[in-house]
């Protein structure tokens, strides 16, 4: 049904005082479902001991109001995941409870480490019993059992030892934690409710529950929230960041703030952009809903093209897990979109699009749109061809599957069956960001990651703990 890169998961977090910490977590888990698709959970705190409750399926599926009235307390932290480490299951769920020497901690990750095999082998050859196949336990395993005497050493000695991309939420009965690796992959930020404060992947979270946002988490940054306030606390690292630059592209909500400014106005700009490198002669502008629509604008607004809703998106066909007969499958993206042949009839189509990944539907659209009457389909794409795989957080595809690694421009055009393709080039990706190249993670489109020890995953996948 899809051909996009897949995010990792959403993590939230509250400490509030005299708030229904559950019913908060849960509606900023239902604006971070985005994130992730596959699994949800919510862990409070009452100052004695954890409760949680974390299932398979969307946040809606998993909670009830009974369930949610069995998570008593002023703490509490929440997930929603799509896996890139470990396999859809349920012990795979999170956030992960462990009970070590101190007391127990719950952890909810949103990343990818890229050493976790050491580490997990290290773990087990100290006697420890994994329940899950993921990364995310490795780190929760390493904190309940550091040695150190206080949480903020003991997270802030487990960073040191970790490599990778990891934005975190913990918490014990009596405390909440926040912190975020050096090279701030991931997105982190903090709000205020209130008297209470707040954790989200994205702002978006934060206006949904009616926080405000206060700030980013930095990269390297350790958050902690008691009855006593808020500190913070920060690895000395060198001033070096490597924000996914999908995060932009594709992932972020567009309502949500990244580096003070809101991300649907920097893909507006992408395709402003676009509309600069790779112009097209024709009627109208239409995009793939939801995630180019910001960019179609843009590309309307520079290229002077009337831009117009060509494509109807059905926002729930992804969202059940019933799978569709063989009649059903074979109509492909016809689930997903429906054309609009009144605006689309006689006309020559630019298509805004994000990504092409593997060229799985890209194709079957573009022959939608001819079946729907368009004269000429020219695809336009706001990303440079992704030629990498992703080993910091995002299931991508093997090098060997995806289409720009295999084909020139030329052959991807002649293979989807459009009339003409263009993507806008890296730099010009960059300048639209508006961030210094070297704060970005680009490592998809060039091979050149910011970790060296990427290049020894270079045949891993996320399921290589299931099968030791």
């Amino acid at each position: 049904m899809t051909d996009k890169p897949r995010e990792a998961c959403g993590v939230f977090g509250i400490y509030g005082p005299g708030e229904d910490a559950a019913r908060i977590t849960f509606f900023g888990l239902f604006a971070l479902q985005h994130r992730g698709q596959e699994s949800a959970g919510i862990v409070t705190g009452d100052g004695a001991q954890l409760h949680d409750h974390a299932e398979m399926g969307l946040v809606a599926q998993v909670f009830t109001e009974e369930d949610l009235a069995e998570l008593p307390g002023h703490i509490a932290i929440g997930h929603t995941r799509y896996s890139t480490t470990g396999s859809s299951r349920v012990c795979n769920a999170q956030p992960i409870v462990v009970h070590g020497p101190h007391g127990p901690v719950a952890l909810g990750h949103n990343g990818n480490l890229v050493n976790f095999e050491t580490l997990r082998a290290d773990l087990v050859r100290e006697g420890h019993d994994f329940v899950s196949t993921t990364d995310s336990e490795i780190i929760a395993r390493l904190i309940a059992f550091a040695e150190d005497e206080d949480w903020i050493t003991r997270i802030r000695s487990v960073m040191a030892r970790l490599t990778g991309a990891f934005s975190v939420v913990l918490a014990t009965p009596e405390e909440l934690f926040a912190f975020r690796d050096p090279l701030g992959v991931r997105p982190l930020c903090l709000g205020r409710l209130h008297d209470a404060w707040l954790i989200s992947s994205e702002s978006c979270a934060l206006d949904t529950v009616g926080a405000e946002y206060v700030r980013e988490i930095e990269p390297g940054e350790i958050v902690r929230i008691t009855a006593t306030g808020i500190q913070s606390d920060s690895l000395r690292i060198p001033h070096r960041q490597a924000m996914c630059i999908f995060e932009y592209i594709y992932f972020a909500r567009p309502d949500s703030t990244i580096n003070q400014r809101l991300v649907h106005q920097t893909r507006q700009e992408m395709g402003r952009q676009l509309a600069r490198e790779q112009p097209a002669d024709a009627d109208i502008v239409i995009a793939v809903p939801d995630s180019a629509t910001p960019a179609g604008i843009g590309y309307a607004e520079e290229s002077g093209i009337p831009y117009a809703e060509g494509l109807v998106k059905n926002r729930y066909i992804g969202r059940t897990f019933i799978q569709p007969d063989q009649r059903l499958r074979e109509r492909g993206v016809s689930l997903k979109y429906n054309p609009l042949p009144e605006v689309l009839a006689d006309k020559r189509i630019v298509v805004v699009d994000d990504s092409i990944v593997r060229g799985t539907t890209t194709r079957p659209i573009v022959r939608l749109l001819r079946r729907a009457g368009a004269r000429e389909v020219h695809v336009r794409i706001h990303a440079p061809p992704m030629m990498h795989p992703c080993y910091l957080g995002v299931d991508l595809a093997r090098r060997s599957e995806l289409i720009a690694a295999r084909m020139t421009v030329p052959e991807i055009c002649a293979h989807i069956e459009a009339d003409t393709l263009g993507y806008l080039s890296l730099p010009g990706l960059i300048q639209a960001i508006r961030l210094d190249g070297g704060q970005l993670c680009n490592g998809c489109f060039t091979g050149r990651y910011p970790l060296k020890a990427i290049n020894a995953r270079a045949d891993a996948d996320k399921f290589v703990l299931e099968r030791t």
